[in-house]
């Protein structure tokens, strides 16, 4: 197993400044994310379905519910930065959710909510004007986070954990 199963593309870096170019790529690759995701799925069926990336990781399954569960949150998450004045939002414990009952349904139900989503929050990323993009929210655990640096960071989000599917699916042979 590669030493890097848990963070294969790396952690995420806030980097100390932002450009126009790099915040279009993260929603590209955020717009791109449903289909990159169905592909890194395709053809998998339980048992395949149940296997965890890493040794105490999240199965397959799980990655996909989580993908959509917290891209609701960061939907919501941006749509609070842009109604409201630096809104501290709530933190949700992701492993405890990623054990709930729900996390057994098909994973079909997360990849079409995550389509529908993703389709949604693409068309708010590219309203946003200039000034939007220094909008943000107050995280209890992270401090301020403004919505370039959000966006950068949930495209990240997508790439780390498509990159859990695929390097199993790699390491697998399947």
């Amino acid at each position: 197993m590669s030493p890097d199963a848990q963070y294969p593309i790396g952690r995420f870096e806030t980097p100390e400044s932002i450009s126009a170019g790099e915040v279009r790529n993260a929603i590209t690759m955020l717009a791109d994310t449903p289909s990159l995701l169905r592909n890194a799925v395709g053809g998998l069926k339980p048992p395949r379905l149940t296997v965890p990336y890493r040794p105490g990781g999240w199965t397959i399954q799980q990655v996909v519910h989580h993908l959509a569960d917290s891209h609701m949150n960061a939907f919501v998450r941006f749509r609070l930065a842009l109604t409201e004045d630096w809104p501290t939002i709530k933190v949700y414990d992701e492993a405890a959710w990623a054990e709930l009952h729900d996390s057994l349904a098909p994973i079909e139900w997360s990849l079409e909510l995550i389509e529908s989503l993703h389709a949604r929050w693409i068309m708010l990323l590219f309203s946003l004007k200039d000034a939007q993009w220094k909008c943000g929210y107050v995280h209890p655990e992270r401090g301020r986070v403004a919505l370039d640096v959000a966006v950068l960071h949930y495209a990240w989000h997508s790439q780390h954990h498509l990159a859990h599917i695929t390097h199993l699916r790699a390491r697998e042979g399947w």
